[in-house]
């Protein structure tokens, strides 16, 4: 067959799909993606997937379905692993649907099932989902088959599907199978599916997924992926053992969470962060010393990146810059929705502070060899060696305080932003009522940049506390790196009294990128950035600086924050109680120094 001849080939079988999964979903808008490759080695397979791609377009949202997997995949989920399981709980849930619709349906699924065993059971039989879908198939086919009761159970599991109703019931069984089958602690390390779901598009778009591609879908990036995710979760196979081969190495880097790039993609990331954090307020010098200063030991592969943020110093008004707009918008929705609770509280703090402000101005009088004298005293001169006749008058400065605000701004954060801006909104509010010095800013990390963005200074006016709306969250967080930047200036202070308060959710996590010939450290995550936060908190403590972590997680994560900050933290599970808790932490730095 000529070249001419096996395109004209191709584009017929390819249309025969295309009209099938038209016909079976009903809509011949749907964009539908046939399998050409697969009709050459098996046209049940090929006929097989498109009647379930139109299956499920019909009675289910494939789009919402693949960003799903693209997300969990994002939250360093298995490919091979969370795709198998994926076509296993699609094929159950549109196969008895269709097949009563359509008579022809259960005989080209019998022998698809059949040439997919063919195929595939070399590769099935070497894993336990493997084995499982291979059950599964043997027992569509036959009618029925003989396993072991754990399988069993786990086949009734996939079965339950036949009832599912919407798109959520099935990412529910995916996701719940996946965490049980594949990472029985992957909740707990990543987040439960809500918190996969809160993965915003652009967080997806940043990330590189080159590796999942193919050489022709190189160049597409994300988009590219999506549609792949689309047409694999129908599929009837599993990816072929050669391909898992190919791509092993790069499989492995992902386990480790460890990505390398070389030079010009390290340039090209510096432009991405400029254009979508906006430009840094630092000189280059300045930016080059800091890192010097700060990127040291386990951080030595890392870089920081300081800026008032898009919104301030865009580089041009892209999707990023109108992405921050509607979150600044949402923001301050959330500040006139609890207004009335926001208030309260910022009068509730800042009346603890001018108390405990005012016991510091209090004039007191000791018994010095100095001052005013005492005629009462008189007589001990030259009687006694005692020569405290005098009265010396002592008023504690109020200008001796000043306090650092740092805030995680990582993704994790995104379910509670609102809280989180509200939180810090109270924090500066108070603390300008009192005219004390403070400067906010926050922190969250995209490849090897950990990026600072700064919403006030410490001698800036109140008006500027408005600026707190612009938070946005994005990508992993590099908490010890963060809390060194954010205590440099802090340290160069000349108030006598120093407090950094830190609002995160106790869970330190970063994807490492590092340079050719780095060290390549291991994955910042998990009681290994855990040891490192604390440390970096530790340290500072014995600088004279005082740390309270203000825990905004999940209650499963509260271990964690203990062991960063030891016993000054607050726990704030209802915003009601934050100024409370927090002004009597305040309260008794402020006493304490009196």
């Amino acid at each position: 067959m000529d070249e001419n001849m096996r395109e004209e080939y191709q584009l017929e079988i390819e249309n025969r799909i295309k009209n099938l999964i038209w016909t079976v979903c009903g809509d011949y808008t749907l964009e539908a993606r046939p399998d050409v490759d697969a009709f050459l080695k098996s046209k049940y397979i090929a006929l097989y997937d498109g009647i379930k791609q139109g299956a499920f377009a019909k009675y289910f949202c494939k789009e919402d379905l693949s960003l799903y997997l693209v997300k969990k995949l994002y939250i360093h989920a298995d490919e091979a692993s969370l795709m198998t399981i994926a076509q296993m709980c699609i094929e159950e849930a549109v196969e008895g649907r269709i097949a009563s619709e359509r008579s022809g349906v259960p005989e080209i699924r019998r022998r698809a099932l059949e040439d997919t065993l063919e195929f595939d059971f070399h590769h099935l039989v070497k894993s336990e989902i493997g084995r499982l879908k291979a059950a599964l198939f043997r027992e569509k086919i036959q009618g029925e088959y003989v396993v072991s009761s754990a399988v069993r159970k786990n086949m009734e599991r996939i079965y339950k599907l036949k009832y599912a109703e919407t798109t959520r019931d099935v990412i529910e069984a995916i996701d719940e199978l996946y965490n049980l089958w594949v990472e029985p602690g992957y909740e707990q390390t990543y987040g439960t599916l809500e918190h996969i779901l809160s993965v915003t598009m652009e967080e997806l778009a940043e990330y590189s997924w080159k590796d999942f591609l193919t050489e022709e879908m190189y160049e597409e990036n994300l988009e590219a992926y999506l549609d792949k995710v689309s047409q694999d979760m129908t599929a009837t196979r599993t990816p072929d053992s050669e391909e898992k081969e190919e791509l092993s190495d790069q499989e492995g880097l992902r386990k480790k969470k460890v990505v390398v790039v070389d030079e010009e993609a390290m340039q090209k990331v510096y432009s991405y962060v400029e254009l979508n954090f906006g430009k840094t307020y630092l000189s280059t010098l300045q930016e080059k010393r800091m890192n010097f200063q700060l990127c040291k030991g386990l951080h030595s592969d890392c870089s920081l990146y300081f800026t008032d943020g898009i919104l301030r110093s865009p580089v041009t008004r892209n999707y990023q810059y109108e992405y921050a707009k509607k979150q600044q918008a949402k923001n301050k929705y959330a500040y006139y929705d609890y207004h009335r609770v926001v208030k309260r509280n910022i009068a509730v703090l800042s009346d603890t502070l001018k108390k405990a402000l005012v016991m510091r101005d209090e004039v007191s009088e000791t018994i010095s060899d100095r001052g005013i004298l005492i005629p009462s005293r008189l007589w001990k001169a030259g009687r006694t060696q005692d020569a405290k006749l005098f009265r010396k008058e002592e008023k504690t400065s109020t200008q001796d305080f000043v306090v650092e605000v740092l805030i995680d701004a990582s993704g994790s954060q995104r379910p509670r932003q609102d809280k989180v801006v509200l939180q810090a909104y109270i924090i500066m509010e108070a603390l300008s009522s009192v005219r004390i010095p403070h400067r906010v800013t926050s922190f969250c990390t995209f490849w090897d940049y950990t990026i600072i963005q700064r919403y006030r200074e410490y001698d800036d006016p109140r008006s500027e506390n408005e600026r707190i709306f612009e938070f946005t969250t994005s990508s992993n967080n590099r908490d010890g790196l963060a809390v060194k930047a954010a205590a440099q200036e802090l340290l160069n202070r000349d108030e006598e009294k120093k407090i950094l308060i830190i609002l995160s959710d106790g869970r330190p996590y970063d994807v490492i990128l590092n340079r050719p010939n780095a060290r390549n450290p291991q994955p910042y995550q998990g009681e290994y950035a855990i040891k490192d936060t604390g440390f970096e908190v530790r340290r500072l403590r014995s600088q004279g600086i005082s740390v309270l972590g203000v825990f905004a997680g999940e209650e499963k994560d509260l271990e964690a924050e203990k062991k960063i900050f030891g016993k000054d933290f607050a726990y704030i599970r209802d915003i009601e109680y934050f100024s409370k808790i927090v002004g009597r932490y305040l309260k008794k730095q402020l006493e304490d120094n009196a």
